[in-house]
């Protein structure tokens, strides 16, 4: 029997970019439900601005290099960008964190470096990074979990307070506590133990209250991301399983200065980063040994500026610290050709 078979190369088909991208935004709305009902209305309106402000900044920078608007806009590349970047900032944060975080994540990190397919740096990382050193006190400033908060603030109250600043009746004091990374920093620094940090109400079993929920959706969207074949093990499994190794070695040496290894993961945005932001296949290597490298050290640049650093969590500063050295790791990692010696 004959096949009808087509001239080689016999390749497999590429996946469109938006294809790609509309998945990612699926497999993060578990992550964006757990966010809307530990914290309230919030992250509903920072993914709006940030949506908003990344279009538009997109659209002015592919008008002013003459490149086809309505291509690259609805590749959805920018609004996972924005998607990313609003689930790292405050729920309360002001309208204008969004503006600035887009316009270096966008206009700087992306479109300045000749656009998708050429930048250098994560343009989300690249975002937050930099509202986290510009405004730091404004991304501290946390709502506390519903489980601990007197009631979080209705869909206007909260619209009132991020376009506004204004609180009206809320005690924004009462609403507002620090989160669980900021309280290990704050605690080593008064030379407190980390049993005596975990005290604190917003301290859970696994790791933080209401954060540990957010953290299984990621952790649900980022599997099906697997499953969908959309990204590929080697980086997440470089940045979980490096944190459960080093954390728990740190751990075991000095349970009263190591924060253990499931607060490691069950608290702030490294299995967010893990699923979607190292995964990422133009500022991430490009090798399958080279995606494993890079997760591995995302993690120990994380772990490190958390234990050591001056800010609470050092995720955004791993990944962008790893892009510098993508073009080496990618280099010496190299898969053996067919037919070639080394």
């Amino acid at each position: 029997m004959q096949f009808a078979t087509a001239g080689a190369p016999h390749l497999p088909p590429t996946q469109r970019v938006d294809r790609i991208m509309r998945q990612v935004l699926y497999a993060l709305i578990p992550g964006v439900l757990a966010h809307w009902l530990v914290f309230g209305w919030g992250i509903i309106f920072q993914i709006a601005l940030a949506v908003g402000f990344a279009l538009l900044f997109e659209w002015l920078m592919l008008r002013a290099r003459k490149r086809p608007v309505r291509v690259f806009l609805s590749d959805c590349s920018v609004i996972v960008t924005a998607v990313l970047f609003a689930l790292c900032v405050p729920p309360l944060a002001p309208w204008w964190i969004a503006a600035v975080g887009m316009l270096f994540a966008v206009v700087i990190a992306k479109q300045l470096y000749g656009g998708l397919g050429f930048n250098l740096f994560n343009p989300t990382m690249v975002g937050v990074a930099a509202v986290i050193i510009a405004f730091p006190v404004e991304l501290s400033q946390w709502l506390a979990p519903r489980s601990l908060s007197p009631g979080l603030p209705g869909f206007l109250e909260t619209a009132r307070a991020i376009l506004t600043g204004q609180t009206g009746h809320l005690d924004y004091d009462a609403l507002t506590r620090a989160t669980p990374l900021d309280l290990l920093r704050t605690g080593a620094m008064d030379q407190l133990r980390i049993p005596e940090i975990q005290q604190d109400a917003v301290f859970s079993r696994f790791g933080a209250a209401g954060w540990d929920w957010i953290v299984l959706a990621y952790l649900a969207g980022g599997l099906w991301l697997l499953y969908r074949g959309i990204i590929r093990w080697q980086a997440p499994t470089g940045v979980i399983l490096t944190t459960l190794l080093v954390a728990s070695l740190l751990w075991l040496s000095g349970p009263d200065v190591y924060p253990s290894p499931s607060l490691q993961l069950f608290a702030g945005s490294l299995m967010l980063a893990a699923f979607f932001i190292v995964t990422d296949p133009v500022s991430g290597s490009a090798t399958p040994r080279g995606r494993l490298l890079f997760g591995i050290g995302v993690a120990l640049i994380t772990l490190a500026i958390r234990q050591w650093g001056g800010f609470p969590d050092g995720v955004a500063f791993g990944v962008l610290l790893m892009n510098m050295f993508v073009p080496l790791i990618d280099r010496y990692t190299q898969p053996k050709v067919y037919g070639v010696r080394r």
